[in-house]
């Protein structure tokens, strides 16, 4: 497929992405999670209440900043770092994600796309690479989910 037609195809997703039927339909699935655990983690919201932001900056991709999360939530008034080295828990569900993510990539790779066992390896780097700051994200996410229950009462406040 030449490049100009792939470029035409990206930019065809995005303008159907964003068309009214189906931004109310991602906005609908995530009210649906509200109140359970999926929609702290996929959304990186304050466990407590579902309102306050976690991280300092919304875009993982920001890499000097991935780390960096607020003290206390800006709406129920929890705190994050509940206690020095909290989040080294987290490396252990970063662990169980990536291998996740890399036993997946493979599958992809090596049975569906018939890639050979190098490059579907290449592929399970290249992935993982591409996916860490989310990776770390979700798996700190995860972690604070463990230890910490979603309060109604904290969230109409």
């Amino acid at each position: 497929m030449p490049i100009s037609d792939k470029l035409y195809f990206a930019n065809s997703f995005k303008i159907f992405a964003k068309m009214p039927i189906f931004v109310a339909l991602k906005k609908l699935r995530m009210k649906l999670l509200k109140g359970t655990k999926l929609y702290s983690i996929f959304t990186s919201k304050c466990p407590v209440c579902h309102k306050g932001d976690m991280y300092v900056e919304n875009n993982p991709y920001k890499v000097t900043k991935l780390m960096k999360m607020h003290e206390f939530c800006s709406h129920c008034g929890k705190k994050f770092k509940i206690e020095p080295s909290f989040f080294f828990g987290a490396m252990y569900v970063s662990y169980a994600v990536g291998v996740a993510i890399a036993v997946a990539a493979f599958i992809i790779s090596f049975f569906f796309l018939d890639l050979g066992r190098n490059y579907s390896f290449l592929a399970i780097i290249i992935t993982l690479a591409v996916l860490f700051p989310i990776i770390v994200r979700v798996s700190r996410n995860i972690w604070i989910n463990f230890f910490v229950d979603y309060d109604r009462e904290k969230a109409e406040k």
